[in-house]
């Protein structure tokens, strides 16, 4: 088992050798029932109603302490746009972690949860005046520039006898990400100032020329679901020899790195995820000897994991409304969907649903798992395997619903 426990393990009460990507406090109850930390989810349904989402605390701190013990000279920023609630920001700052933000709104409630605001990274391709506003009123430590324009803005927002730190988000052409839609660290695409095109070299000089801005480095963010290590080594070989020519033209050496995060995790068992311990061994290895063969100082890392954070603290209950069986196949239609969980529509991401609350002896059937909106893509789950006896008002758990579910939830249909 690795430090960080990214790739499928062994639930309590399972047998042996059974990967599981539940929580792993998730034990197996008497009559079909499935308790996390303790309390069995079907409880957590009947007294909190249906779509019910459930966050393993322990579970959330454990990961945040593994990130620390892989990267110990680090600063880790959990990222909040993965998920972000008031209980959630105290447990990350309590684990001493850091925090990024990309808007007004969620820096305002990570403050108003205890966060300390100097702990913060602002993100986001378009920052509003609000944003930047807030940002500025409450503090914050780092703010990741991100188009050009933003330059001017910021430091006219600082005033004179000012000074915001700030870094820079480049896009070093990176192809990586388990979706195309979720690949960021490429030119087509929305996000940073392209490496190839001579954007951020040019955007790094005019920041450098703002007295009111203190450039502290680098950023990058390849994307997400990435498993292996290699396009991390390569951005830091980029961005190295970026900082490099920073170092050669104004004179100026850098301190800081940001890798962004996009760490895989496996949503069902048997899927690969990202192996923390070998990613953090390789990429110091990767930063050491690229800063030696440029004759620069080890810059301070900074790493934003955020999926690899919560998703597999969470755990989405739903309740069956109806089942169906077509000449097309068999559907049992929950009382969620898209509403709370649009991933699958947008990614095609695959989930593994079990009934929980009853033990059935029937046997399995492949079935779809469907949500309750008016739309044929709202899908759950395809090719699951569920009891054939399942039946209106029974409950479904899907594990690893702790990330991008509800912070991208919607009121479709509701």
């Amino acid at each position: 088992m690795t430090t960080l426990d990214t790739r499928p393990r062994v639930a309590t009460g399972t047998a042996p050798g059974t990967p599981s990507v539940w929580p792993a406090s998730t034990t197996e109850g008497t009559r079909g029932g499935l308790l996390v930390g303790g309390v069995p989810l079907a409880e957590i349904a009947e007294s909190h109603g249906t779509p019910v989402y459930v966050l393993d605390e322990a579970e959330v701190r454990a990961r945040c302490r593994a990130y620390r013990a892989a990267f110990p000279d680090a600063a880790i920023h959990y990222a909040a746009k993965a998920f972000l609630c008031r209980a959630l920001a105290q447990w990350v700052a309590e684990e001493g972690l850091g925090l990024d933000v990309c808007s007004a709104g969620e820096l305002e409630l990570a403050v108003a949860a205890g966060f300390p605001a100097d702990r913060i990274l602002l993100h986001g391709n378009a920052k509003s005046p609000q944003d930047l506003g807030t940002a500025l009123r409450l503090g914050v430590g780092r703010i990741v520039i991100d188009t050009p324009s933003e330059i001017a803005r910021i430091a006219a927002a600082v005033g004179p006898g000012g000074r915001q730190k700030v870094m820079l988000r480049v896009t070093p052409g990176i192809t990586a990400g388990g979706h195309h839609k979720i690949r960021t660290g490429t030119d087509a695409q929305k996000f940073g100032l392209s490496l190839r095109d001579g954007h951020a070299q040019h955007a790094i000089a005019r920041t450098l020329g703002q007295p009111q801005l203190e450039l502290t480095g680098l950023h990058c963010h390849l994307g997400s679901q990435i498993t292996d290590a290699k396009p991390y080594l390569l951005a830091v070989r980029r961005l190295v020899g970026l900082m490099a020519r920073v170092r050669d033209t104004h004179g100026v050496t850098l301190p800081e790195l940001d890798l962004g995060g996009g760490h895989g995790i496996a949503y069902r068992p048997g899927e690969p995820a990202l192996d923390l311990p070998s990613l953090a061994r390789r990429v110091r290895a990767e930063l050491a000897e690229s800063c030696a063969a440029a004759g620069l100082p080890v810059p301070r890392l900074l790493i934003e994991p955020g999926r690899a954070v919560a998703g597999p603290a969470g755990v989405a209950v739903y309740r069956v409304l109806a089942v169906k069986r077509t000449p097309g196949g068999a559907f049992v239609a929950v009382d969620g969907g898209m509403s709370d969980n649009p991933r699958p529509a947008l990614y095609g991401v695959r989930y593994a649903p079990r009934l929980v609350g009853r033990r059935s002896t029937a046997g399995d059937e492949s079935v779809t798992v469907v949500g309750r909106h008016c739309e044929a893509g709202d899908v759950l789950a395809e090719d699951v395997r569920l009891p054939a006896d399942t039946h209106p008002g029974d409950l479904l758990a899907v594990p690893v619903a702790g990330a991008y579910h509800l912070s991208m939830a919607s009121s479709y249909n509701l």
